[in-house]
């Protein structure tokens, strides 16, 4: 079992930047990949990023390439998702996922394991 905790979530203006945080625990966290999803009021569910167990190894969705960044410190527990140039068309309530494997998944059905979620608003 692995229990995991988003924060870092808010409002920001266009343009502006956050850092969302998700501790994991329960389970050697230095082992398993991260995801990152995000859902949108009346959207469903869509992955953002992934990361492999060691960190070396990152994937993201198309319409955050080049201005987010997942990063992970295993010494931590933790897994982050800087966000810079945020749009308002990335307002949504984002997740946290742990998998079970070292190896990351850009579906959200093969993560075991969710953190509730942070809001991120992005509007004047």
């Amino acid at each position: 079992q692995v229990q995991v905790v988003e924060s870092g979530g808010g409002l920001v203006q266009p343009g502006g930047s956050l850092r969302l945080s998700c501790t994991a625990s329960g389970r050697t966290f230095s082992n398993i990949a991260m995801g990152w999803f995000r859902q949108a009021p009346d959207k469903e569910r869509e992955f953002v990023a992934a990361i492999n167990w060691r960190g070396g190894n990152t994937y993201y969705a198309d319409s955050v390439k080049g201005r987010f960044t997942i990063s992970r410190d295993n010494a931590k527990t933790t897994v982050y998702l800087q966000m810079n140039s945020l749009k308002p068309a990335d307002t949504a309530v984002y997740y946290c996922a742990a998998s079970n494997i070292g190896s990351y998944y850009t579906e959200g059905y093969k993560y075991p394991y969710w953190g509730q979620g942070t809001q991120v608003t992005v509007s004047s």
